[in-house]
């Protein structure tokens, strides 16, 4: 017997029309896959309903695809746990950035019932006492568990709101280009919930300055989901402002409302998060072709110069 949430009316209907699910299939779907799974001598993964069922809405239950996206999932978190996992970093240092409270979910999805919208501040972290890498790698641990419990993430996707209004070149000087390279990799070979679009408001020359250094190793599928608003009416194009944060002047919560949301998801995700070290790649193991992510990053550079005014 499945052990999974059960989707809203409306949430199955999408994910039946848009994502191929045949609710009677899904059982045998899921089994397909995790037996394939177990065959993996170099693939240690999760293999619960509900992990194996993200992963499968997230590839319209393509079982191919899926089994790929699992596989770099966890190929890319055992080559760079310092990006995609928490496990580098000491707890205390953890939980003190997710006090921050740099990225948050609103409560309504887009429209009442389409994508979740993800508030995020960036640069909203002392760039003197913790890094780019550390809030990153909190982000997409944060997103992981998140993918568990929200539906509409899995199943519409989600969008991502970014306010660089704190955004300084101090945290410029942190972000580099294969930095930013590895991210949209493993958000579009890894991870299996669906980013929708990315709007950034509250810009100012440090934001230019820094899409300038890192625009060269963004897709072009990638920077057609980008939209830069200088304006709040532009935001509201694509966003109704009943949708947006009270921080900008909408109505769909505020951060003292969702204060340390992350925080207390963390601590209920505790001895998923141990656990979580059992589960990584033994590439010395692997009996099939990868791709050779040390040839895609290639080597790190660094920023030789910053002409700030």
């Amino acid at each position: 017997m499945l052990t999974v949430k059960c989707l809203s009316e409306k949430l199955q209907k999408v994910a039946i029309e848009e994502l191929n699910e045949i609710p009677s299939r899904v059982e045998e779907d899921i089994e397909n896959l995790r037996n394939w799974i177990r065959k993996q001598s170099h693939l240690k993964s999760r293999t619960d309903d509900q992990f194996l069922l993200i992963f499968l809405r997230g590839c319209k239950f393509s079982l191919e695809k899926a089994k790929s996206k699992i596989d770099r999932f966890y190929a890319l978190k055992t080559k760079h746990p310092e990006l995609f996992t928490t496990q580098t970093m000491d707890e205390k240092t953890v939980y003190e950035i997710l006090k921050l409270d740099t990225f948050v979910s609103l409560p309504i999805p887009l429209n009442g019932d389409g994508p979740r919208i993800q508030y995020i501040r960036f640069g909203a972290y002392p760039a003197d006492k913790y890094t780019f890498t550390q809030v990153i790698s909190i982000y997409h641990t944060s997103q992981e568990l998140a993918a568990r419990e929200d539906d509409y993430s899995v199943v519409n996707g989600y969008i991502q709101l970014l306010d660089t209004s704190a955004l300084t070149y101090s945290h410029v000087m942190q972000i580099t280009p294969l930095i930013v390279k590895k991210m949209i990799t493993f958000v579009e070979d890894a991870v299996p919930t669906r980013l929708r679009a990315i709007h950034c408001v509250n810009t100012s020359p440090v934001y230019d300055k820094l899409f300038n250094m890192i625009k060269h190793v963004l897709p072009e599928r990638f920077q057609q989901r980008l939209h830069v608003h200088s304006t709040l009416n532009s935001l509201l194009e694509h966003i109704p402002q009943e949708f947006l944060p009270r921080e900008l002047s909408g109505r769909n919560g505020s951060l003292e409302e969702l204060q340390h949301q992350g925080y207390k998801r963390f601590l209920d995700y505790q001895d998923y998060l141990k656990d979580d070290l059992n589960y990584r790649n033994n590439e010395s193991l692997r009996t099939h072709a990868l791709l050779d992510y040390d040839e895609l990053f290639g080597v790190d550079g660094t920023f030789r110069k910053l002409d700030i005014d």
